[in-house]
């Protein structure tokens, strides 16, 4: 009987050391089944994005000035822009600002002038004032619209998703004011 414990003392104590282990043991995580999580709403935003890379005051400024290359057909290949452009309520500049469209556009497709897109829209006016949304994607800009995802969002966007759906409303030189509809669900 005496040797029979000594066989299974080394798997209670194992067992044992387990479960006391478990017991003190403070997670980092905790996983609550998605179903739990049920949007409350649809939101549709509406609103004119200005990119603005010539004059006195740009919102877009060019950061990187890649070498000529034979290899592609499209010379803007490689450029990276930086922005922190103006949201308005209208197509004109001096219409009420209801943010600003803070992030980066970089040229990445070698055969067709396409950029990637990664921006935050921060809103600094009404019910989402304080809000950011998310928003990452492929943007082929001679088409008439552009479809992108919505990636996240704080504030009252928190979990956010959805698209945004880009025109050209208006292009001078290489200023542009593109009309955005944007829904989300949060």
């Amino acid at each position: 009987m005496a040797k029979r414990f000594l066989l299974i003392l080394p798997l209670l104590s194992t067992i044992l050391l387990l479960a006391v282990t478990a017991a003190e043991s403070n997670s980092y995580s905790k996983t609550t089944p998605f179903q739990e999580y049920k949007p409350e709403k649809l939101t549709h935003l509406h609103f004119y994005f200005h990119d603005v890379t010539s004059g006195d005051k740009p919102t877009a400024i060019r950061v990187t000035n890649p070498p000529v290359s034979n290899t592609t057909a499209v010379s803007t290949f490689g450029v990276v822009v930086i922005a922190d452009n103006l949201l308005t309520e209208g197509p004109d500049p001096s219409s009420k600002e209801i943010g600003r469209a803070q992030g980066l556009y970089a040229s990445t497709d070698m055969n067709t002038v396409s950029l990637t897109m990664v921006f935050n829209l921060v809103f600094t006016e009404g019910e989402f004032n304080g809000s950011t949304v998310s928003m990452y994607g492929r943007n082929p800009i001679f088409s008439k619209l552009r479809e992108f995802p919505i990636i996240g969002g704080t504030g009252e966007f928190r979990l956010a998703r959805g698209y945004a759906q880009a025109q050209t409303y208006s292009l001078s030189g290489f200023d542009a004011v593109v009309e955005y509809n944007v829904f989300i669900s949060h």
